[in-house]
């Protein structure tokens, strides 16, 4: 290719003040062909994003929110500032997915477990009373305990102020902060509430003949303060874990990629998805396969329908699949089946002691 010819290739303004400066130098040829390479590689680098642009415009807004974390999450490994924690129990227990209304208990089984949670009252400092919360459901009550779970695994501290670090998280998770009767800071602060009353208690069996049952109280105390603005709102200061349920989580913290709870962060059970085949994968040595009704028990319990819940089933699963492609998960007609994965398969970074394990005996 001719001197000519590689000129007519550059075309960027930059480039091409680039390519006048160094006109009559003693190597001018070799400058040409670097910049010519530079502008090939924009032009490609343009080319792809504009195919992604494309690719993406027949997507509606949440696919072309979960493409594009899948994006990052593929380009961008996963970094400590990218990891939040959640308690494993709490991977392993969903909460209520809807608001339950005056319901003052929600019960679920998980095959030979079982998670009691009831309903408790908070004092106010307005009125002084004893006042009734309800339970805590929804994806805003999981992002609520991811984040405190989180603070306190960062801190290692049971007490977390959370006045200026929920606001922040709620930010970061999307959503903007807002005042007002519907605005998102009230619906992140009364879920808080209702976690901070409420009592779970875990009831575990061994398929013969031995029971236990677990009182797992999430914390300990709440701090609730007069608001100062006009509309006068009740905000937390200050949450603190139970001790042995602080201790507990340290020792079982389950990573999650916040970017992956992101993309999620609208649907209570793509959450629960989320944390639960985690936890799975993490430590999973063999292929476990799951029934319908099994699957309807852990996660369509406000679902009586089981055939619509495999239709909504299928679609949540799918949409995980978007952002983790390599995802071993795959469901047929009588259930799901979950393959023990590789590491970049996993939606967090497997446990170092278990895979340097491997390796060894590999060896």
């Amino acid at each position: 290719m001719g001197i000519e010819d590689r000129l007519a290739g550059i075309h960027d303004a930059d480039l091409l003040a680039e390519v006048e400066a160094a006109r009559g130098g003693f190597l001018f040829g070799a400058i040409v062909e670097h910049i010519l390479h530079r502008q090939r590689a924009r032009d490609a680098e343009r080319a792809a994003q504009g195919a992604v642009a494309d690719r993406r415009a027949g997507m509606g807004r949440d696919q072309r929110r979960r493409d594009a974390i899948r994006e990052v999450i593929e380009n961008e490994p996963t970094a400590p500032e990218n990891l939040q924690h959640i308690h494993s129990v709490l991977a392993l227990c969903g909460l209520p997915y809807r608001d339950p209304g005056d319901t003052r208990e929600f019960f679920r089984e998980y095959g030979r477990n079982t998670l009691s949670l009831l309903a408790g009252r908070l004092k106010s400092p307005v009125t002084g009373e004893m006042e009734a919360q309800g339970l805590p459901y929804g994806p805003k009550a999981r992002l609520v305990l991811l984040h405190l779970c989180t603070e306190a695994v960062r801190q290692r501290s049971p007490t977390i102020a959370v006045a200026d670090s929920l606001s922040g998280f709620m930010r970061e998770m999307g959503f903007a902060v807002t005042g007002g009767e519907r605005g998102t800071i009230r619906q992140f602060k009364e879920q808080l509430n209702r976690l901070a009353a409420c009592t779970m208690q875990i009831g575990l069996w061994d398929g013969e003949s031995k029971a236990s049952t677990l009182n797992v109280p999430p914390f300990r105390s709440l701090d609730l303060w007069r608001g100062n603005g006009a509309e006068g709102l009740v905000w937390s200061k200050t949450v603190q874990f139970h001790q042995d349920f602080y201790d507990n989580l340290i020792r079982h913290a389950l990573p999650v990629d916040i970017r992956a709870a992101r993309a999620f962060s609208g649907s209570a059970r793509k959450l629960d998805l989320l944390f639960w085949i985690g936890y799975r994968l993490r430590a999973l040595q063999r292929p476990l396969r799951l029934t319908w009704d099994n699957l309807h028990g852990q996660f369509g319990a406000e679902n009586g329908n089981i055939r619509s819940f495999r239709q909504a089933f299928k679609a949540d699963l799918a949409h995980l699949a978007e952002v983790f492609p390599k995802l071993p998960v795959a469901l047929d007609d009588n259930g799901m089946t979950l393959q023990p994965a590789d590491p970049g398969a996993l939606l967090v970074p497997p446990r170092q002691g278990k895979r340097e394990g491997k390796r060894a005996a590999a060896r």
